[in-house]
């Protein structure tokens, strides 16, 4: 037995499929008994009314409950039931009398007793006094003495338009228009102000006098009548802004406190003074649904319940303080009180289904004593062996238990399998492409299979591939798969960006609900074929950027490697292949040399070699590894192509540069336009015309650059994403060579990954550079710090650096100290394969002088001591027109000091380039002195 929970004294549940609200319930001595003992009266919106009785008696198991005999009347009205009330609506009695509201009509009612021989034999009539068609539709009514009449009520109807008709008991007064009512709400009358208090449409709590309402008539007509459709504009007396909707109105007179009005809101409530100051207000942790003021036994106090709609509980508050709290069965949408014959201050609640409920709270007091339990004396040698085979059987299930469940063995609900297509689709579904090309745009279709252990029913499934890579469809609900019939999807896969993508891997995952209920995620990964974005072309002898990788096998021929890239290449002599990306991309050249074990790689552009590189190593790597000796492998033993990685470091950072000053700009812009608007507004609303003083023309000029800058800001967004693709490309293509370079393991790539990441985020806050700059600091003062005291961890905080100078500096420094052999992963012995080639070369190799250093807080470099490491052939300078022609097996020693690896100089401070930086993006939006050439309209 909980404390805090309503005490069930009686409850029933009123009709089948009926629905009620607030104003359905009503508690008054309406049958006008001399032991003045309340009745409860409720009415449905499907016309039934219905009065109880509750007569429990008390038993041994609790209270007897519902009984047929506590029904006094049911009855079917032939109009929806909105609101019931009870008070002294008939002229020359004080009897009370039920006034029931339609949505047409207001009709009241008395109820009558008709005496038998025995108790069984009295049975109840309802009888109609009077009643009042309404010419609009109503929503709710209260009554009272209007005017300061005695010993009698009136009636005040609103009606959905905010209209209010005034009925003086069997005739019919007069009908007013409340000013600026969109939506009708809670209204109350008040006897010693003679006042009507509602909350508006604007959500501000309203008082109107009832003398000012009833002499507002239109002079042009002396009758009053409810078809009026002008009348003289009310005045509220006074008004107090809410700012939320009112859920219900109250007006309280009790001897023990002031008059005050209470106010219940979604999320508070009020207290007021009769004259519209705040007594008080309590902010509500839940949705309340419905409340009642009542009296309080401490002076100058008020005592409210309120229901909850989510705990289903009555919460008691002595004015901002609860005192109790009580849990329902149901969520109450009225409460009053009642007294009955054996209980007084009885809780009547009503739900919105018909549960009706009259409860008390507290409990009842316990009556049953338990037993004195039977003392016994201890027997310690018997607690002494059931512990030990206690103890035993523990150890032993322990061993056999498993502590953690093996989710390896454990086989999913559903599996994704997909699977690409080895030719083209025959009819391209390439569409939205934002480039133009010579030949046709291709597709390619994947195959994707949904396999299901159980039956399982709407699953959603998604496509997810990067820019400049699109699906035909993005996403689609599968609505069964079952075990014996599993379901194949087609997605076609295209090219629609003029960039170039730096992973072909596109997914396709599944969300569904497993068979316990769980949400859960399939993903199924695929690479598409590179063929997609490149095409067979003739091959270009000369090209900015030259990459050669040596082989451990004599070169293979490259059209048994590249058979699908072939196009007018084939019958060649399998030595050189050209390859261009769709849109007039760049061309990307691949040559096998004829005497020694190398392959070379030439392009326009440093980034579009990547996917060749994959490609090319991919192939060779499936060539030569198809028995079980699997002894291929690739080196790289030039010069690491810093300087062409900084550009586009460079490039990029200055994009997200670019940005940050753009909408720095579009802010400046923004408050110069609020402000000359406000100006011009208070221009306009001067009684007293002036002049305007070219504030037109500034406004129309700021409006024109703010719709600049915004197509600015489109624009670098758009180059931001190829810059991010880019960079993407060059990223993966550096770590590669870094690994090819320097013989790198497995574990030790996957480092160099993590560390400088291929993943470009188009984050403003946290950017790619911060975040390449924090992780590779962090390695160059654990993993590849020489000493414990170049081990000093402490982190910056990650913000838009001013410059790329340091994140440049320390990638270039991490080359240099795998240069000399260190690892990236603790325990492993040096590195000693670096710059070391298969085969002898014939060149001759200078030993170098290179100083280590370490990176210090402020990012500079410290020199410590010099030791010798062999740099290979230079690679990635731009050639000049004299070595354009230099046959690619040449090599060019190099590389005196570290500056050669892309070493940036110091961070100087160039205020000129600063300045030619912002001029650049100011240049971007038109002078307001040129925008009398190309009028554009405002839009309001």
């Amino acid at each position: 037995m909980s404390l805090f929970k309503a005490r069930d004294w009686w409850s029933t549940t009123v009709g089948e499929e009926e629905e009620f609200d607030l104003g359905c319930l009503c508690v008054a001595n309406i049958d006008n008994a001399t032991d003045e003992l309340d009745k409860i009266i409720i009415g449905s919106y499907h016309g039934i009314l219905r009065i109880f009785n509750p007569k429990p008696t008390k038993t041994d198991d609790g209270w007897s409950g519902y009984k047929p005999e506590d029904v006094l009347l049911e009855a079917s009205l032939p109009e929806p039931i909105l609101q019931l009330e009870a008070g002294k609506f008939v002229s020359g009695t004080e009897n009370l009398h039920l006034a029931v509201l339609h949505p047409r009509k207001i009709a009241v009612y008395k109820v009558g007793v008709t005496s038998g021989a025995v108790e069984h034999g009295r049975h109840f009539q309802l009888n109609m006094s009077f009643e009042h068609n309404l010419k609009r539709t109503a929503f709710n009514f209260c009554f009272g003495p209007f005017g300061g009449v005695k010993g009698r009520d009136f009636l005040c109807v609103q009606s959905m338009d905010g209209t209010v008709s005034i009925f003086e008991q069997e005739s019919f007064s007069f009908c007013r228009f409340l000013p600026g009512a969109l939506l009708p709400g809670p209204i109350r009358y008040m006897p010693k102000l003679d006042s009507f208090v509602t909350v508006s449409s604007t959500w501000q709590l309203e008082c109107y006098k009832y003398q000012v309402l009833a002499v507002a008539t239109d002079a042009k007509t002396k009758e009053e009548s409810q078809n009026i459709k002008s009348g003289k504009r009310v005045t509220w007396d006074w008004c107090y802004n809410l700012g939320e909707q009112a859920l219900d109105l109250v007006v309280v007179n009790y001897e023990n406190c002031p008059p005050s009005i209470l106010v219940l809101g979604e999320r508070n409530i009020f207290c007021l003074t009769e004259i519209g100051k705040l007594r008080w207000m309590k902010k509500l942790e839940y949705e309340p649904s419905c409340f009642l003021p009542y009296c309080s036994v401490v002076e100058n106090t008020i005592n409210c319940l309120i229901g909850t709609h989510t705990t289903n509980s009555l919460m008691v508050y002595q004015d901002i303080t609860l005192k109790w709290a009580a849990k329902l069965d149901f969520t109450p949408v009225q409460v009053k009180l009642a007294t009955f014959q054996d209980l007084k201050g009885v809780i009547v609640t009503l739900s919105d289904k018909g549960r009706l409920e009259c409860s008390y709270l507290g409990t009842d007091p316990a009556l049953f004593i338990p037993p004195v339990p039977e003392s016994r004396e201890l027997n310690y040698a018997d607690m002494d062996r059931e512990m030990a085979q206690l103890q035993k059987r523990i150890k032993q299930s322990s061993h056999k238990a498993v502590l953690m469940p093996n989710l390896k063995k454990q086989e999913d609900d559903l599996q994704l399998l997909a699977t690409v297509n080895t030719n083209f689709d025959d009819v391209s579904m390439a569409t939205e492409v934002e480039f133009e090309d010579p030949d046709p745009v291709p597709s390619i279709t994947v195959r994707v299979q949904v396999k299901a252990r159980l039956t399982i029913e709407h699953i959603n499934m998604h496509v997810h591939a990067c820019w400049p890579l699109k699906s035909n469809v993005s996403s689609f609900e599968i609505s069964s798969v079952d075990p014996s019939n599993p379901s194949e999807q087609f997605v076609s896969f295209f090219i629609v960006g003029k960039a170039m993508p730096a992973d072909m891997t596109v997914s396709v995952s599944a969300n569904y609900m497993s068979a316990s209920g769980a949400p859960r995620v399939a993903t199924a990964r695929v690479k598409l074929p590179v063929k997609l974005v490149i095409k067979p072309v003739a091959p270009v002898k000369n090209a900015e950027f030259k990459l050669t990788l040596d082989s451990n096998k004599p070169p293979a021929n490259l059209n048994e490697l590249f058979p699908d890239l072939l196009g007018e290449n084939a019958g060649g002599q399998g030595a050189a292949l050209g390859f261009q990306y769709y849109g007039n991309g760049p061309i990307v050249t691949v040559l096998a040399s004829k005497t020694s074990q190398r392959y070379r790689l030439q392009c326009d552009r440093f980034e579009a070699m990547w996917l060749m590189v994959k490609e090319l190593s991919g192939r060779l790597n499936s060539h030569f590894n198809r028995g079980k000796n699997d002894s291929f492998a690739l080196y790289f033993a030039g010069q690491l192509p810093l300087q062409e990685y900084f550009d586009l470091i460079d490039a990029h950072f200055e994009h997200r540069l670019n940005a940050d000053r753009c909408k720095e700009m579009l802010n400046q812009r923004a408050s110069q336009f609020r402000a000359i608007q406000r100006r011009l507004l208070t221009r306009f609303k001067d009684k007293t015309p002036s002049p305007l003083a070219n504030l037109d023309t500034l406004l129309e000029g700021t409006y024109r650059q703010i719709l600049h800058l915004a197509d600015t800001i489109e624009e670098n967004n758009q180059s931001q994403e190829v810059a991010a693709l880019s960079l993407s490309s060059a990223t993966s293509l550096f770590n590669y060579l870094i690994k090819l370079w320097t013989n790198m393991s497995e574990e030790e790539y996957k480092v160099l990954q993590q560390c400088v990441s291929p993943v470009v985020s188009s984050s403003t806050e946290q950017g790619w550079q911060e975040s390449v700059d924090a992780a590779v600091t962090h390695l160059l003062r654990t993993t590849l710090a020489k000493s414990s005291k170049d081990q000093t961890l402490n982190p910056q905080p990650l913000h838009i650096p001013e410059d790329t100078t340091k994140v440049k500096k320390h990638l270039a420094l991490m080359c240099d100290k795998l240069g000399k052999g260190a690892r990236l992963v603790e325990g492993l012995p040096t590195n000693s394969m670096v710059n070391m080639n298969p085969t002898p070369r014939k060149e001759k190799k200078d030993k170098i002088s290179a100083t280590s250093k370490t990176v210090m807080e402020n990012g500079h470099i410290d020199n410590s001591d010099d030791t010798e490491t062999l740099i290979g052939s230079q690679f990635g300078q731009h050639k000049s027109k004299r070595n354009k022609d230099q046959d690619y097996g040449s090599d060019i020693n190099g590389l005196s000091d570290l500056s050669m690896l892309g070493l940036p100089a110091e961070n100087v401070d160039d205020g000129m380039t600063e300045k030619r930086k912002k001029k650049h993006i100011e240049a971007m939006v038109p002078d307001l002195d040129d925008m009398d050439d190309e009028p554009v309209a405002l839009e309001s």
